[in-house]
C-alpha cells in the first residue's frame, strides 16, 4: 500500500537519491534547475510517495519561480517537477497519486498559477495543464515549446512574453543557457 504524504521531513539524502535514481546524477544541468535555480522547494505543495514500511519511493516537488517580464515586472508561478519515482515501482500510478494530491491541493486553496516541463497529452488529460500560454515565453536551457505547460486558476490572464526563472531575482540575474543541455 502506497501512502502519499507531506514531502518535508523525509530527508534531503533520500530525497537526492531517490532523483539520481530516477534520472540520474547528470539531473543539475537540466533547464528545470536552472528555473528554479537558488529556491527552496515549497513544503505545502511537495509530496512523498512512501511504501508499506515508510521507504521513499516517489517525490514531487513544486517551487516559487516568477516570470520575469520584459519591463522587469514579475509573475509568480509555481513550478511543478520533478515528478520521479524509483524504476521498480513506475507503471503502478505513483506518480499520477503524487499529481492527484498537488492539484487537489491547490484547487482547494487556490495560489499561483503552475507551470511544468512535461507531456503536454499526459499532463493535459488528466490535470488540465497546455501550452496555450507559453508560446512567447523563454527558459534559462533548452525546452520544447510544447511541453512548457500551465495550469491556471480560471481567468487568470498570463503575460505574452518573458522569461523564467527564479522569484524575487532582478532579471540581470537569471540563469541563463551556458551549454546545451537535455
Amino acid at each position: 500500500m502506497t501512502r502519499i504524504e507531506p514531502l518535508a521531513g523525509t530527508g534531503d539524502a533520500a530525497i537526492a537519491g531517490l532523483l539520481d535514481t530516477a534520472f540520474g546524477p547528470d539531473r543539475h544541468g537540466r533547464t528545470a534547475y536552472r528555473i528554479r535555480a537558488g529556491m527552496a522547494w515549497l513544503t505545502d505543495l511537495s509530496f512523498a510517495a512512501l511504501d508499506a514500511d515508510g521507504a521513499l519511493i516517489g517525490a514531487l516537488q513544486s517551487w516559487p519561480v516568477a516570470l520575469h517580464e520584459p519591463d522587469g515586472a514579475q509573475t509568480p508561478l509555481i513550478m511543478v517537477g520533478p515528478v520521479a519515482v524509483l524504476p521498480e515501482h513506475q507503471q503502478r500510478g505513483i506518480g499520477r497519486a503524487l499529481m492527484d494530491r498537488l492539484v487537489e491541493t491547490v484547487d482547494l486553496m487556490p495560489r499561483e498559477p503552475l507551470v511544468m516541463i512535461g507531456d503536454p497529452e499526459y499532463y493535459g488529460r488528466f490535470w488540465g495543464f497546455d501550452a496555450q500560454a507559453t508560446g512567447g515565453w523563454d527558459a534559462p536551457g533548452p525546452v520544447e515549446r510544447h511541453r512548457l505547460l500551465t495550469r491556471a486558476p480560471a481567468g487568470t490572464v498570463l503575460p505574452e512574453k518573458g522569461m523564467l526563472g527564479p522569484r524575487g531575482v532582478p532579471f540581470a540575474m537569471v540563469p541563463r543557457e551556458e551549454s546545451p543541455t537535455r
